[in-house]
């Protein structure tokens, strides 16, 4: 079929009306499907369940510190942990933190202890007349929700195939002293799937900050979920990277088991200098005597090291990738050739990022909805959930089941047709 741009209005209105009536038979199969969130399936969640047999009663309790991990101490991390997540993220074990469940949690913290109290002796961002992050875009809505709670103003930066458009970060941040920090998921991108580029790390490493407490934000939420294990993409360490540039205070890293063992019990970390951690170990020792050592001590025991945890992580990939597959093979299917959308075939992580013809996206969401299938709201992969061109949709592939997945695809790609016969219509009108 001729793209939909090359359609007359006769003929356009003869593919609404087709697609209006399967799209009624579809609203009328009561499907009830909810693609809004990139959860783990339960056969994700299943990979991980035997962790819960490595510590019993019959567990001593104790590791190298020789300290009972049931009771306080070792507020930062045991020892172990730290040691784990250095092997997975190739860094000394001297700039680990390890916390809780949540990488998120921990973005927080380090932004809102910002405001109130300053980063290594600078002024609270609360004291200033004004704070700036900037935003590569599309994004991770959480992100942009921390800054937005905050009152600190978020700047779009435009992404392409190698990550963020560098030329306008290294504008803003090397001359700019409001801009204090930038947000990144530097591998598989949330949701566009990218992964930054050497050019791209190095760049990000030798910023020249205005501000002196300027923090790239490295939230390296999937470092290890690769989809083809004979493909996994490589990418430039930030803290290498950063400590040869003469930056090693720059970057904050986070990475987590989120995502890895279980989203509401897995365990978190931070990455950063030793300068950074014992100033965030000032207002850390306020919030808490310590975090959950046990479960911290019962990842340790599950996956030993970190060959366990790409071995690991290849049970995940055996489940998600023919899920991927499955939805790009849809799309290509249906839709390609029509120019009335674009995508790209991501190499891991957990979205698939869907963009629209222009002015578009709100529109399919809405008629996703109606037929049953929830997504992501249209606009939320940007800051103040504002797209300026109504064109970004982010699919989430991992928690439906097979049969359910092929349901949302069919909805999904109707959906785009119909809003996409319609905003031409428009135009012609």
């Amino acid at each position: 079929m001729k793209a939909y741009k090359d359609l007359s209005k006769e003929e356009l209105q003869a593919v609404q009306t087709e697609l209006q009536a399967q799209y009624q038979k579809l609203k009328e199969a009561g499907i009830q499907l909810d693609m809004s969130r990139g959860k783990p399936g339960i056969d994700q969640l299943d990979l991980s369940v035997s962790m819960f047999d490595v510590l019993s009663s019959k567990s001593s309790f104790k590791g190298v510190d020789n300290i009972d991990i049931r009771s306080y101490g070792l507020f930062d991390g045991v020892t172990e942990a730290k040691e784990l997540f250095a092997e997975i993220m190739e860094c000394p074990a001297d700039h680990v933190m390890v916390y809780g469940n949540s990488s998120l949690n921990i973005m927080y913290d380090l932004v809102s202890n910002a405001m109130l109290h300053g980063i290594c002796g600078n002024t609270p961002w609360c004291k200033l007349d004004k704070v700036k992050f900037l935003c590569p875009v599309p994004g991770y809505d959480r992100h942009f929700a921390i800054t937005e709670s905050l009152g600190i103003e978020m700047i779009n930066i435009p992404m392409d195939e190698n990550g963020p458009d560098m030329d306008m970060v290294e504008q803003y941040v090397n001359n700019d002293p409001t801009v204090k920090g930038i947000w990144n998921v530097p591998k598989y991108t949330n949701p566009a799937g990218i992964v930054y580029s050497d050019e791209v790390v190095r760049r990000f490493a030798n910023l020249k900050p205005a501000a002196p407490d300027f923090r790239i934000f490295w939230d390296n939420a999937y470092a290890v979920h690769h989809l083809y294990v004979d493909n996994k993409v490589p990418m430039l360490n930030i803290v290498e990277e950063c400590e040869k540039a003469g930056n090693p205070n720059i970057y904050y890293q986070l990475c987590s088991t989120s995502k890895v063992t279980f989203p509401g019990s897995g365990v978190a970390a931070l990455i950063a200098s030793p300068e950074n951690l014992s100033d965030i170990r000032k207002t850390v020792t306020k919030e808490t005597i310590g975090y959950d050592k046990l479960n911290q001590m019962r990842h340790v025991l599950f996956f030993k090291d970190a060959a366990g945890v790409h071995a690991h992580m290849e049970k995940h990939a055996a489940i998600l990738r023919p899920k991927f597959e499955a939805v790009l093979d849809c799309l290509e299917s249906e839709l390609g050739g029509l120019e009335i959308g674009k995508w790209v075939k991501p190499l891991g992580g957990y979205f698939i990022a869907f963009d629209t013809i222009e002015g578009c996206a709100k529109r399919v969401v809405e008629l996703c909805k109606e037929a049953g299938v929830v997504m992501t709201p249209a606009g939320s992969t940007y800051p103040y959930k504002k797209d300026p061109k109504d064109t970004s949709i982010r699919i989430a592939p991992t928690y439906p089941t097979p049969e359910e997945l092929k349901q949302a695809c069919e909805v999904f790609v109707l959906c785009v047709k119909l809003a996409s016969v319609e905003k031409y219509m428009e135009n012609i009108a």
